[in-house]
């Protein structure tokens, strides 16, 4: 389709495509893009695909402005999770679709938005009419004329933040902010960014698996698969990292049934997830694997530290940067949060804030009232030797990664308690835990007191928060989130547990895209299960039933 008449010095321009095919159509949006002179600003490419796995992916273009995201869905149900204002539709292929998507479809468009049709029946050209589409007489062509009121976008902030905390969660979230064209003030009270939960010598990625495919195990899998591509796009060589493969053993031959189930039911592809029975997981471990094992071959180990490095290193000069500031207050002044250190000095302002400073964030008053836990956990070190020689990270109740820099990492402990210094009871059950997978009693009986003590920020349902901050002390009847009130400008990206690998890049990703007024690249159930609000909602619902 000839979309140049409508995109023209458009910020932001955002397309639907019902049948992506083969994507014939986006590469000729993209080169149509590219060799306009009067190009929107940022082009989104969405699209109805027929992808392995179910759900939303967003795909990393080459440039910045450009985002795809492929929807595996059928397309009332896509649509009606679908969180964008579309400019442009192309509905083709949707004959046998019924007519449930044309009230999603209205109320998604843009106004003005032009809608381009191929063979649909006369009762979904009806439909279509009846939610605001003014058809062209003769063709299948229409325009978004409906005078239904539409949700008004936020007044508009100057692109500039403020994130606090230099670990994965605060360096995804300058990368994504900065990508977009925003002036990003990073505060990070110690010396070196990744210097708490995210400063361990090597951390795993890999995606979930359920037999209800639910919440968690449908964001670990889009974040995973966005995780892949991002570390790739951002690294330029720069990470340390290794994408050998998860060896994820069954605990027992009940554990191994239901895996078996979720194999047979999901079909998954052999590169994303492919279940090993017993004769298949021993060849590969080189030990007694007795029920099987999930072989995930893009997963692996990645040093956090060296990650935040590369997305740091991507901000370029749209970053400034304070570390080693220590304790600073955040105080409102007029449109603006300041950060002020302990000697009263304004380190920075701007009118957006970013709490993405893990268990730090519970003594700051603004995220006093999120329900967020440190848990401890300390992860042992082995010298290279010491251990088996896999070529790719085991897990079961544990892990074990290859050596990194002359060390292996396994563990980590979940501890209830706030020691941080290693202790001989935590390394002792980490290592019981990998003799125990490898049927090795005698590894690392010798091993000094090695490793390091991080404290994970964990959520009560594990899942991450993503979002604007919800004000605790606000009055009122709260029946939905968006009924939730919020402190005004602040946002949190908090709660990654020992998932910040593969939940930071999409957790940034979505976040930016929230402030920057652009569609979301998760499925609306998802978002609001990341929602920092949501605790509160529940917390007030069980208030008045009770």
């Amino acid at each position: 389709m000839n979309w140049q008449s409508m995109w023209s010095e458009r910020t932001h321009f955002v397309i639907f495509d019902a049948a992506y095919g083969d994507g014939a159509a986006f590469q000729k949006t993209l080169h149509a893009w590219r060799n306009d002179p009067q190009r929107p600003a940022r082009l989104h490419y969405i699209a109805l695909a027929n992808e392995a796995l179910p759900g939303y992916r967003r795909i990393a273009q080459i440039e910045d402005a450009v985002t795809l995201d492929l929807l595996t869905a059928p397309l009332d149900a896509a649509l009606e999770q679908l969180t964008a204002r579309l400019d442009a539709i192309w509905l083709h292929g949707a004959r046998d679709a019924g007519t449930r998507f044309a009230h999603a479809l209205g109320k998604l468009a843009a106004p003005g938005a032009l809608l381009d049709a191929e063979g649909l029946t006369h009762t979904q050209i009806e439909a279509l009419a009846h939610a605001g589409f003014a058809w062209e007489p003769g063709a299948q062509r229409a325009v978004y004329a409906s005078r239904r009121p539409q949700a008004e976008a936020g007044a508009p902030r100057a692109r500039h933040a403020i994130v606090i905390g230099a670990g994965l969660a605060g360096a995804a979230a300058c990368e994504r902010l900065c990508a977009r064209g925003w002036k990003v003030t990073l505060i990070e009270r110690h010396a070196q960014p990744a210097r708490e939960a995210s400063g361990n010598l090597a951390g795993i990625s890999m995606p979930l698996l359920s037999k209800d495919d639910n919440l968690m195990t449908r964001l670990s899998r889009a974040a995973f698969l966005y995780a892949q591509a991002y570390w790739d796009r951002v690294s330029e060589n720069s990470i340390e990292r290794a994408r050998c493969g998860v060896l994820q053993l069954a605990r027992d031959p009940a554990h191994a049934e239901v895996q078996r189930a979720i194999a047979a039911g999901r079909a998954y592809p052999p590169d994303f997830a492919e279940w090993l029975e017993a004769p298949a997981a021993t060849e590969l471990l080189g030990a007694p694997a007795p029920d099987g094992a999930w072989l995930f071959r893009q997963g692996g180990w990645i040093r956090p530290a060296s990650a935040c490095g590369a997305m740091l290193t991507a901000c370029g000069e749209a970053l400034v940067r304070h570390f080693g500031a220590g304790t600073v207050t955040l105080d409102k002044r007029g449109a603006d949060w300041c950060a002020i250190d302990a000697a009263g000095e304004v380190l920075a302002r701007a009118p957006v804030l970013v709490l993405a400073n893990g268990t730090g964030a519970v003594d700051v008053p603004l995220a006093a009232g999120l329900p967020l836990a440190a848990v401890r956990g300390q992860v042992t070190h082995l010298a290279e030797g010491s251990a088996p020689v896999l070529p790719f990270v085991l897990c079961r109740e544990a892990y074990l990664t290859p050596a990194v820099g002359g060390l292996h990492s396994l563990g980590a402990s979940y501890d209830d308690d706030a020691d941080p210094a290693l202790r001989q009871l935590s390394q002792d059950e980490n290592l019981a835990k990998i003799r125990t997978m490898l049927g090795a009693p005698a590894l690392g009986s010798e091993a000094p007191l090695l490793g390091r003590v991080g404290f994970r920020c964990v959520a009560p349902d594990r899942m991450p928060l993503v979002g604007a901050l919800p004000d605790p002390d606000a009055a009122g009847r709260i029946e939905r989130l968006r009924d939730v009130p919020r402190h005004d400008g602040v946002y949190g990206l908090l709660g990654y547990a020992s998932r910040g690998l593969t939940w930071a890049p999409l957790a940034a990703e979505l976040l930016a895209a929230q402030l920057n007024g652009e569609p979301l690249p998760l499925e609306a159930d998802l978002v609001a299960a990341l929602d920092p609000a949501r605790f509160l909602l529940r917390e007030r619902r069980r208030s008045e039933v009770g």
